[in-house]
């Protein structure tokens, strides 16, 4: 589920040491002959619900003197925004728990969790991507992973989508990248911009706009 960690810019990050990600395997710490990691719901119901000891044992591993900032992958959770990215930077340490199945005994949540998130209003099949997704947010701006400069006037970054970008040629099936930016006039681009991106915002996504003007 996580070679895509190993791959592009996150997987070369890890190589030159810029980042430090461990893939731990909850079965491993099971202390039952047959590595069961799930067993079925008190009070009866659907599906299977993960056990807490192997869990806990799992997260006793990496983090035993609770140094880290804990989070569980979770449809509850906070949903995941890039103001929220920017709070995850100020902890050097993080360990994100996977869930399956029905989710995880509450337990583990009470004992061992600072904070639940989750990356969208649907239910996948584990917390496998939503951890995949929080690490290439995190990561993305940790020194040295990607070049300051790629980081400026991202959607969300000033609380409004990007505006649109164009590349050679200056036409394309008839279609012309605007004049303003091939004016070389820096001021009435970053006006153009701004404004584009306002106007995308208002379009696509107007409770952004909505919250910006709180």
């Amino acid at each position: 589920m996580f070679a895509p960690l190993k791959e592009s810019i996150i997987g070369r990050a890890v190589e030159t040491g810029k980042l430090d990600l461990q893939i731990v395997n909850i079965r491993d710490f099971a202390e039952n002959k047959h590595f069961k990691c799930d067993d079925y719901p008190f009070g009866g119901g659907a599906g299977m619900v993960m056990m807490p000891q192997p869990i806990g044992s799992a997260i006793d591993s990496v983090d035993p003197e609770h140094r880290a900032h804990r989070i569980y992958l979770s449809p509850k959770g906070q949903t995941l925004r890039q103001s929220k990215v920017f709070e995850l930077l100020n902890f050097e340490h993080l360990v994100l728990l996977c869930g399956h199945y029905e989710g995880v005994d509450q337990r583990v949540i009470d004992l061992f969790i600072d904070e639940e998130i989750s990356i969208g209003d649907y239910v996948l099949t584990g917390g496998e991507l939503p951890a995949m997704v929080i690490c290439d947010c995190v990561a993305r701006y940790v020194d040295g992973v990607i070049s300051d400069g790629s980081l400026i006037d991202e959607s969300f970054s000033n609380g409004l989508l990007e505006y649109p970008q164009y590349t050679r040629p200056a036409e394309y099936r008839g279609v012309k990248v605007p004049d303003v930016l091939l004016s070389g006039d820096h001021k009435k681009i970053d006006e153009w911009r701004q404004s584009e991106g306002r106007k995308l915002t208002k379009l696509r996504r107007p409770d952004l706009i909505e919250e910006d003007e709180k």
